[in-house]
């Protein structure tokens, strides 16, 4: 899980110091199960940006649980 992984560059450029580090490894292990579940493995494919907003998002409202994120942002996709 490096800088290139989306969420991660997303919450550095648009969040910053809003998620700490502990936050972001939580909202990392969301995404990267979410990913899993979903079958995406292109990094480039536009359905990850979506997952990482999604489960930011999710985050911003007070969410740290990462099946929970994980959980909530596939069935915001409805999946």
């Amino acid at each position: 899980m490096g800088l290139d992984v989306p969420i991660r560059a997303i919450l550095e450029t648009e969040y910053g110091p809003v998620f700490g580090p502990e936050d972001a490894a939580q909202l990392t292990a969301a995404f990267e199960a979410a990913l899993s579940k979903l079958g995406l493995v292109d990094r480039t494919d536009p359905m990850t940006m979506t997952v990482a907003k999604l489960i930011i998002q999710l985050a911003k409202n007070g969410e740290r649980d990462p099946q929970k994120l994980c959980d909530d942002a596939l069935k915001s996709l409805g999946k």
